[in-house]
């Protein structure tokens, strides 16, 4: 538990990217830690892609001013309609599974050296448009990815505050 415990201390949210590639290896890797993520009744209802070509990439930069020059960008979305349905009150788990996928591929990501941001300030029309390969998925965010840059790639000053343990816990 004390290393994963450390890596999510450790993690951060990354606003500026060197320019250097991110190796396919990792790509990999972190489509293999969303691809093993859990979700209810094993559905998975989510969906990655990896934004790396330019006119891709130029093409996502328009639906938000969140971009941070990246080299790579994973853009996640899920379908409601693979998911699992709590039939005591029909809350359907899609957006829930997506975000465990998500936070799956920001932990693994920080696990290789490099540095993720959650985007969901975005205009869902606009990457609809943009990504039209997202057709028929609730898009969760997207997640800019690549090695820090030393200026603009650093933790913000808010990273360490965090509530009280009491503030956000209570035992029965």
């Amino acid at each position: 538990m004390t290393d994963f415990l450390s890596l999510a201390q450790a993690r951060y949210s990354a606003r500026g990217f060197e320019a250097r590639e991110v190796e396919a290896e990792k790509i990999a890797t972190i489509l293999e830690a969303v691809r093993v993520a859990p979700s209810a009744v094993n559905k998975q209802p989510w969906f990655v892609w990896v934004v790396s070509s330019e006119e891709a990439k130029a093409r996502l930069n328009g639906c938000s001013k969140y971009n941070f020059c990246a080299p790579i960008t994973f853009v996640v979305g899920y379908r409601t309609e693979e998911a699992w349905t709590r039939r005591y009150d029909n809350h359907n788990h899609a957006e829930i599974d997506a975000c465990i996928a998500a936070t799956h591929l920001m932990l693994a990501a920080a696990d290789l050296g490099l540095g993720t941001t959650w985007i969901g300030n975005f205009d869902p029309e606009a990457l609809a448009q943009a990504l039209p390969e997202t057709a028929g998925y609730t898009i969760l965010g997207y997640f800019p990815c690549g090695y820090p840059s030393a200026d603009k790639g650093l933790p913000s000053e808010r990273h360490l505050d965090r509530k009280a343990l009491e503030e956000m816990s209570a035992t029965l």
